[in-house]
């Protein structure tokens, strides 16, 4: 079976994230650029059938970004990934999430796969609509937010999260699915895995490799402004109304 893990490269959740704002985009240098965890967590999803004694397994991990995202792409090889590929070209630059999701499909379809796996939304855009794209443009069906998932090589099956319970879903493969922070906690790389991964093969795509013009679609940025700084919050004393007060509050806030 071939396994496709879509990966990302996010700034800190932990760090003050920064928009340039002569250019609206993001300020990359302003906090440190790490694999986005929900993405590590659909890697273990594929690691684990790897693990599960399944011979001729082979997982790559794919993304999409500057050339410092291929980081993101080592730390996927030294958790245990087959291979890599980087699609980088200049004239990606500010591509939105329907830029993003052509370009992802036309390598997918390119590297060739029996099931893609992605997070449900990355920590940094949060649009969650990338996977769904994506497995619209390659003609397959897709299992979104799955909680727990099996697959074998025929069908891949899943239980979705509802208000009310949940929803057991299945697909026949090739498929595209996403998953939740609650179907796998991602492995750590041990010593091997790291020492390993600088030989697995890494594969770059440009625009030109995939046979694709610039996406037509690219985010444009009219005006940008600073977060304004946070204002003290306003003290109540109670005097025999606070209740009053605090229902008022709510109100006004639309929360009750």
């Amino acid at each position: 079976m071939k396994i496709i893990v879509l990966v990302k490269q996010v700034p800190d959740t932990a760090e003050e994230r920064k928009l340039d704002l002569a250019t609206g985009r993001l300020e990359r240098s302003a906090a440190e650029a790490v694999a986005d965890e929900i993405n590590e967590r659909a890697l273990e999803v594929a690691l684990r059938y790897k693990d599960s004694d399944k011979k001729g397994t082979e997982v790559i991990a794919m993304t999409m970004g500057p050339e410092g995202a291929k980081d993101a792409l080592r730390k996927a090889l030294s958790m245990g990934a087959d291979s890599g590929v980087h699609i980088v070209d200049e004239a990606l630059r500010g591509a939105d999430i329907a830029g993003t999701a052509v370009v992802l499909a036309a390598a997918a379809q390119q590297t060739g796969f029996d099931l893609l796996i992605a997070g449900n939304e990355s920590t940094d855009g949060r649009g969650g609509v990338v996977p769904a794209m994506v497995a619209e443009h390659l003609g397959l069906p897709l299992l979104p937010s799955l909680d727990s998932v099996e697959f074998d090589e025929t069908y891949v099956t899943g239980e979705v999260g509802l208000e009310n319970g949940t929803l057991a879903v299945r697909a026949k493969l090739p498929a595209v699915i996403s998953v939740t922070e609650r179907a796998a906690e991602a492995r750590f790389p041990n010593f091997k895995g790291i020492m390993t991964a600088k030989r697995k093969p890494l594969a770059t795509l440009s625009l030109s490799d995939l046979d694709h013009d610039a996406p037509r679609h690219a985010a444009v940025v009219r005006s940008t402004s600073k977060r304004p700084a946070r204002t003290a919050g306003k003290k109540i004393y109670d005097d025999g109304n606070a209740g009053n007060q605090l229902a008022e509050f709510l109100t006004s806030g639309r929360l009750i």
